[in-house]
């Protein structure tokens, strides 16, 4: 009975899908805090279906957006200011819900990735 039991778990918890709504997130404006040097640091960037422009420390910088397909993209920096700024990030949206969504980003073409969660503010 307890692995009848068991394996009923198991199935829901296999069943379950988190949500994905993505794009109800490709343009607007939005919110990304992360801890820098042990402060928090808060972006509020703004995208368009091509564009995102992002305040970040009183600088502003425009990329371009490339949608690879709903939930995934690819930013590049339209005036990077030196060699690390040429990279393009690759970003996949993972979960969605009605206040943002948890992502994951990297740059293009290499393996280690970082996580995020953003807030839309509009």
């Amino acid at each position: 009975m307890k692995k009848i039991a068991l394996l009923f778990s198991l199935s829901l918890v296999s069943c379950y899908q988190q949500e994905r709504n993505c794009t109800d997130f490709k343009t607007g404006k939005f919110e990304f805090s992360q801890e820098i040097d042990g402060k928090t640091e808060t972006s509020v960037f703004e995208r368009n279906d091509s564009l995102q422009i992002e305040n970040f420390r009183g600088t502003i910088d425009t990329s371009s957006v490339r949608w690879i397909n709903d939930c995934e993209f690819v930013l590049q920096k339209l005036h990077p200011r030196n060699r690390e700024e040429k990279k393009s990030i690759h970003m996949k949206i993972l979960t969605t819900n009605d206040k943002g969504y948890s992502f994951e980003y990297s740059y293009v073409g290499e393996t280690k990735k970082q996580r995020g969660v953003v807030t839309k503010v509009k």
